[in-house]
């Protein structure tokens, strides 16, 4: 992809691929996005709505992860949650 001009280098799915995130990041001087893709999102919502995790420190864990490992962009389904989450200060 950057041989064949990208702009952005993109990862996914984002929650179980921080050390692909990473290594891209070490290797490629371009800006490396993550999409948290709808299953991440299924798998929060349905553990949550079974009481088996904590919905929004799920949401701020799996985000500050994606951060952790390097990316500049995060593409996520969670997006209103976590801007209200920052406003917070629970994130960042």
């Amino acid at each position: 992809d950057v041989d064949e001009g990208a702009d952005i280098i993109m990862v996914k799915p984002a929650m179980a691929y921080g050390d692909v995130i990473a290594k891209v990041k070490e290797q490629i001087h371009l800006p490396v996005a993550a999409y948290s893709v709808s299953g991440e999102y299924a798998l929060i919502k349905g553990a949550a709505s079974l009481g088996y995790v904590d919905e929004a420190a799920m949401i701020c864990e799996t985000a500050a992860g994606a951060y952790r490992a390097g990316v500049d962009l995060y593409l996520t389904y969670f997006a209103r949650e976590i801007a209200g989450f920052i406003d917070e200060g629970r994130i960042g």
